[in-house]
């Protein structure tokens, strides 16, 4: 059962952080028109009509927001890491539970990133662009907070199906 919600949680994990990797490096988190041009932004930079430039204010959500998606993508890292770690080296509880946690942690932090930046761009992008919607970078996001969620959740399972069950008895006891 071990490898069942392991296995699980370490496909969801690895789902999770190409996700979160996505999401955090592209330019789609919001889609925009700004005089009567298409436009869209990520964290990283904005695009008019495909032109491309770094963003040059340094707000704080924004900063917020970057850092919290890079703590995220890293704790998925070692979450997955740590996941597959405990196939290569056969049962080790304690990599599957701290692989756990640290993909509940990512989910949580990337949670906290897209709630930072729903949270602004709807009172202060709402009000000063009329035609806007989020984008696919940023439905990525929310998608990979679920899956890292779920990763943390099957790998806790494992680790607790591990500890509950008892140990195989040996062949020289009998």
């Amino acid at each position: 059962m071990l490898y069942t919600l392991a296995g699980g949680g370490t496909l969801c994990g690895v789902a999770a952080l190409v996700l979160l990797i996505v999401s955090t490096a592209t330019d789609f988190w919001m889609q925009y028109r700004y005089s009567g041009n298409s436009a869209n932004q990520g964290l990283w930079r904005f695009c008019i009509n495909r032109k491309c430039h770094a963003h040059t204010l340094t707000v704080a959500f924004w900063d917020a927001t970057r850092a919290f998606m890079l703590l995220s993508v890293l704790s998925c890292f070692a979450g997955v890491v740590l996941g597959l770690s405990a196939f290569a080296n056969g049962t080790k509880n304690r990599r599957v539970r701290t692989g756990g946690i640290a993909l509940l942690l990512s989910g949580f932090l990337a949670l906290l990133a897209l709630a930072i930046y729903t949270g602004v761009t709807v009172t202060f992008f709402g009000k000063r662009y009329i035609d806007w919607r989020f984008s696919w970078s940023y439905i990525l996001g929310w998608i990979g907070i679920i899956l890292a969620l779920a990763a943390g959740v099957f790998q806790l399972f494992a680790y607790q199906k591990d500890v509950a069950e008892p140990a195989p008895p040996n062949a020289s006891d009998s």
